[in-house]
């Protein structure tokens, strides 16, 4: 279980080890080197998801590690309360970025299709206690900020304050 310690509450989460091995891995690396601490929610879209896991508060991404496989293959889907990696168009993009689902979003689950919008985003874990937290952020005020081009960025910070493995995989 990972708990990510947020400005709005605590999120727990539970990592799909046997399903998505590679990502959950590769998340819980980043959580426990701490480079999920003072990053932000930076996309935030109400009754769809919020994003985070990449960005420090003045909008600056952060060097991240090589990109994994795509899991998104592993049969789990994304539904509320789920998290998942963020990609870019390349299927294979995922680094440190996720993001938890605020409603069943069966649309971003894989298809069986090669292309990058039907291979899908990789469901790897589930939130198992602060899906309140979730609700929270997903409300905040958002708006467009012109230096990153970026739309749906929450006007108030919304900061991952740390992070913590509190049980390794089995």
């Amino acid at each position: 279980m990972i708990t990510i310690k947020t400005n709005h509450g605590d999120i727990k989460v539970k990592l799909f080890e046997d399903k998505a091995p590679i990502t959950c891995e590769n998340f819980r690396q980043y959580a426990a080197d701490g480079f999920f601490n003072d990053t932000i929610f930076h996309r935030v879209i109400p009754n769809f998801m919020v994003q985070g896991g990449g960005m420090e508060a003045d909008m600056s991404q952060k060097a991240t590690r090589a990109p994994i496989k795509n899991e998104a293959d592993n049969g789990e889907s994304n539904r509320r309360g789920t998290l998942a990696m963020a990609r870019t168009m390349d299927i294979n993009s995922a680094t440190a970025q996720f993001f938890i689902n605020v409603q069943d979003n069966m649309n971003l689950d894989h298809t069986g299709q090669t292309s990058p919008g039907g291979w899908g985003y990789a469901v790897f874990g589930l939130v198992i206690s602060g899906q309140e937290v979730v609700e929270a952020i997903a409300g905040v005020k958002t708006g467009y900020h012109e230096g990153l081009d970026a739309e749906n960025v929450p006007l108030v910070p919304v900061k991952i304050l740390s992070t913590a493995v509190v049980e390794q995989p089995h």
